[in-house]
């Protein structure tokens, strides 16, 4: 008999949803989650086998399994029958490995959550894993696997696992791979299949934890969850147990010298420490990390960044286990930093040292404490699925009553657990790991897996303490407290009822939309400044210098700002493509303060030289690092610079960048200012008139004061950037080397452009996307093994809609790929005409649900409706349109819309596909581009003229009907 727990949750004060703890028969414990409001239904099913139990000379076998479950079971043999469902219902599903455990998770629309639930559940009852199968998953996971191989964090964290005791599961490889999965194992006469059946008894109910997350009652759901799950086998497995530490004496006191593949320098100190989930309620980690990790002035980083030695820092603990843990302090270095190295290194010892001198002081953890349960109170409502899978983590880790919490609210001030860490923080068992391409020629050992070179030094306490001596004499000292605490956590009255956004003020300057929160009740506001100047991207110098002028406003403004997002109110300044614009969320209390702040920052702007070189340092690393990205990001680049109007190539852009001087920028920035549209948008727990005084203020802080350099502007100088027209019945090729010949990865975009934001065409090519998306990627991955990353999916780019198909590949070159895309929409085009009426249905049924689906927090319902704005659509009604045109849609309609524009030859059928080859497809470059064109194919290789060659889509801001600026 199941039993159900009657568990007093701690919870927040703002949720409403009903909770249950539940243990199966077979000992599978489970979270019952029901939310009457949600549209969505999810699970998430957590496995206490990791990759830590992989069995020695078969590494990445717990991640290969993870992905042959995705294929089929005895109750459901059709290889495809859990993720075609979920898609077509309007989920989504994945799933992760991690060290000890696996995770599961899918989300469904939530009418479809039961059929759903039961496709899910098989995994864990009875998988088949054809021979077939098992050969195919294979390659998929050594496509993973060479997609990681040029990437630094995967490189940089198996090098660090490298450096640890060989007889702890930590020093292993575990992301799999086709000589560990395939080529070994033949050579020692063992059958891949069978080793994976034997390693999936390891997968016993005992060891599973399960969250549901559903509309219906409880009793309702528990009923499902019991029918389904109680035919889990227990096998009674013991939970595997890490042995503690991974780090040996041998393993400390070293300094790791690695070479990276992208430009930059990064600097990491680590200790391994007290795992923190021992004593989570009095938090000693947290309470270190918020010191050490500190921004504000005194810190370690204000200090080094303002030496000009260091571009940002995180510190902080984490592991992947319980049984052990590493504090680490992690920074990238400017070329500066990198020669004082040691004096950085000797800074942070200096502060550690200040902690203990200093003494752990009780206001710091009872001000973290109150920021903490003010977070947990006022937490925004996630997507099901989101919320899912944080959960399920929990179970294995605390009380039953503590699920919902974890270790998010630590209350007990313990100074001596503080100082017991403090003490782990020691030269003694320091380990330091820098990576540089200066270290080239210098090192003489490679990681086995990655094949990154590296070097080891001893680094002794005398050593360390040297460095402390020489360390900055720059003043240490703690943070003083927060002002930006909010106390004011009342919700305010708004008299009307508001459905959309509406224009409270409008003047030359500015305009402002205003919508109060009618739907979330909690304290907080999101408010967007738009400033539109037309000066900011009409060259590459423009571009370069705006983008500057933006890091350096945040730049400047971090020391002081910091303790506004530690407590819960966060700001953004970021460019876009008309300018620039600053976005404030969170708890409105203290709101203004900070937006005045930012606003003063903006008006008093000087170019500092040392803060200038520094930044211009890091964006010119940033520029040439995009030569080191995917290939499926570089062909995705190539096809934004051929659809845009006006977009500027990063070779450009890079040659602008390192020409700027600091004087140059001073000259530029009045300038850029000298034109300003403000286009502003608040939403949330704020009333018309503090909406209307708040943009007052700050046209009177910019455009108001003596000497100010911002100017109005006229409506005729307002930018407008465009999107290429392709031609009908056309497919246009651009075929280039990738850009790092030492990536195995070639890669292809086909992009089929189709229509302007039209409420009958959206629905019919959103339909499209959802009927063909899955079936894509079965074929052209799952059954072709082109490659990992393999989706077809839809855009828009300014109100431009269209599909894409994206593959990167090892095995095949993008031309290849290109005809492979090509044959796929040549075989659906029958799934298409043989649509049966009752198919149709019910993908029309799952589009409408998913189109109703309710926003979940202030900052989703904002993001769409600025979305509109910011787009110039303004088509606040969008979901209630397109939902009543789906519910008059006629199969034979959407037939016409497919065979009219999407099938391959359709009359107004507009293609271009960027083919990006890799050093392995060199041959298969050559041959393609001396080779004549085919019929109806138009090859580029001059961008630029091509784009002078076309006609451009209307721009959808001040359209026919639509309020335009003055």
């Amino acid at each position: 008999m199941a039993a159900a727990g009657n568990v007093e949750f701690i919870r927040a004060r703002s949720d409403k949803r009903e909770y249950r703890r539940l243990l199966l028969p077979n000992a599978l414990e489970c979270l019952l989650i029901s939310d009457a409001d949600t549209d969505k239904a999810a699970a998430c099913m957590e496995v206490g086998v990791g990759s830590f139990s992989d069995p020695e000379g078969l590494e990445g076998l717990a991640h290969f399994l993870e992905h042959m479950l995705f294929y089929a079971s005895e109750k459901y043999p059709g290889e495809q029958d859990y993720t075609k469902y979920i898609s077509e219902h309007g989920g989504s599903s994945n799933a992760f490995t991690s060290s000890e455990t696996t995770n599961f998770y899918f989300d469904v629309n939530a009418d479809n959550f039961e059929e759903a639930l039961d496709r899910f559940a098989q995994f864990f009852i009875k998988p088949l894993m054809s021979q077939d199968a098992v050969l195919r998953e294979i390659k998929a996971v050594d496509s993973e696997h060479k997609k990681n191989l040029l990437s630094d964090g995967w490189r940089m964290h198996q090098l660090q696992k490298h450096l640890a005791s060989k007889d702890h599961p930590y020093h292993k490889f575990s992301t799999g791979s086709w000589e560990t999965l395939e080529t070994k194992p033949k050579e020692r006469g063992l059958d891949i299949r069978l080793e994976l059946l034997k390693f999936y008894e390891n997968y016993s109910a005992n060891l599973m934890h399960l969250v549901v997350y559903v509309k219906e009652s409880l009793d309702c759901i528990q009923s499902l969850v019991e029918s389904l799950f109680s035919h889990v086998k227990n096998t009674d497995q013991r939970s595997f147990k890490c042995p503690s530490q991974p780090l040996s004496a041998e393993h400390l006191q070293l300094l790791v010298k690695a070479i990276p593949i992208i430009e930059g320098d990064y600097l990491k100190i680590s200790w391994p420490v007290t795992p923190n989930i021992q004593f989570y309620k009095e938090g000693p980690c947290r309470y270190l990390s918020h010191l050490i990790g500190h921004e504000g002035e005194g810190s370690i980083f204000h200090i080094i960044k303002e030496l000009g030695w260091a571009m940002d820092l995180v510190a902080g603990a984490g592991s992947d286990s319980n049984e052990y843990s590493f504090f680490s302090v992690g920074m990238r270095l400017t070329d500066a930093g990198h020669d004082h190295m040691e004096d950085i290194i000797g800074l942070v010892f200096k502060y550690i040292h200040l902690l203990k001198e200093d003494g752990i002081h009780e206001w710091i953890f009872d001000e973290l404490a109150s920021i903490n349960e003010t977070e947990f109170h006022y937490q925004d409502k996630v997507h099901p699925i989101s919320y899912v899978t944080s959960t399920v983590s929990s179970m294995r880790l605390f009380p039953p009553e503590e699920w919902l919490v974890g270790e998010s609210l630590p209350s007990k001030y313990a100074p001596n657990r503080i100082n017991m860490i403090l003490d782990e923080l020691s030269p003694e068992r320091v380990r330091i790991l820098c990576e540089s391409k200066k270290f080239e020629g210098s090192t003489n050992c490679a990681e086995p897996w990655y094949n990154t070179s590296y070097s080891i030094e001893n680094v002794t306490p005398y050593m360390i303490k040297q460095w402390i001596q020489k360390a900055p004499t720059e003043k240490l000292y703690l943070p003083k407290p927060n002002i930006f605490v909010p106390k004011d956590l009342s919700l305010k009255e708004v008299p009307d009822k508001v459905t959309f956004p509406t224009i409270l003020r409008k003047t030359p300057l500015s305009r402002l939309w205003y919508k109060p929160d009618m739907l979330f009740f909690t304290p907080k506001v999101y408010i967007i400044i738009d400033f539109h100047c037309p000066l900011s991207s009409h060259s590459p110098e423009a571009a370069v210098s705006t983008s500057l002028f933006v890091d350096l406003l945040v730049d400047y403004l971090n020391a002081y700002a910091y303790d506004a997002q530690i407590a819960g109110l966060f700001y953004s300044i970021y460019l876009t493509s008309t300018g620039f614009q600053v976005c404030v969320g969170g708890y409105n209390d203290k709101m203004r303060v900070l937006l005045h702040a930012i606003m003063k920052q903006i008006v008093n702007f000087v170019v500092k030289p040392n803060r200038f070189s520094a930044l211009k340092e890091t964006s010119v690393k940033d520029y040439q690092n995009f030569n080191f990205s995917q290939p499926y990001s570089q062909a995705s680049y190539y096809l934004s610079l051929i659809l845009e109007e006006k977009k500027w190539p990063l070779v450009e852009k890079l040659q602008a960048l390192s020409k700027l001087e600091s004087d140059s920028l001073a000259k530029f920035v009045p300038h850029l200012l000298s034109k300003t549209y403000l286009e502003c948008y608040i939403q949330g727990n704020i009333e018309p008139g503090e909406a209307e005084s708040i943009v007052q203020e700050i046209e009177d802080t910019i455009f108001n004061t003596p000497n100010s350099v911002f100017k109005p502007m006229s409506p005729s100088q307002y930018l407008v950037k465009r999107v290429i027209m392709l031609e009908k019945e056309i497919k246009c090729c651009y075929q280039i080397e990738g850009l790092n010949q030492k990536n195995e990865n070639s890669s292809v975009v086909q992009y089929i452009q189709v229509h302007q934001d039209d409420a009958l065409s959206n629905i019919k090519l959103e339909l499209f996307s959802l009927i063909s998306s899955q079936p894509a990627f079965n074929q052209l991955r799952t059954v072709e093994q082109l490659g990992y990353i393999t989706y077809l999916s839809l855009r828009s780019d300014r109100g431009v809609w269209a599909l894409e198909v994206v593959i990167q590949s090892t095995v095949k070159d993008p031309s290849y790929l290109d005809s492979r895309i090509d044959e796929f929409f040549k075989t659906f085009e029958s799934k298409i005409h043989e649509l049966s009426d009752k198919d149709f249905k019910r993908n029309v049924k799952s589009l409408i649900d998913s189109k109703l689906e309710k926003f979940k927090n202030l900052w989703e319902e904002s993001g769409f409706y600025w979305g509109e704005i910011e787009a110039g659509t303004l088509k606040f009604d969008r979901v209630e349109s397109e939902v009543a045109l789906l519910r008059e849609l006629k199969k034979e309609e959407f037939i016409e819309f497919f065979d009219e524009y999407i099938k391959v030859d359709a009359p107004q059928r507009r293609t271009v596909s960027v083919q990006v080859f890799s050093g392995n497809h060199s041959a298969e470059f050559k041959k393609a581009i001396a080779e004549a064109d085919q019929p109806k194919t138009c090859r580029l290789t001059d961008i630029f003229g091509f784009k002078r060659s076309r006609p451009l889509h209307r721009s959808l801001k001040g359209g026919p009907g639509l309020i335009t600026m003055d």
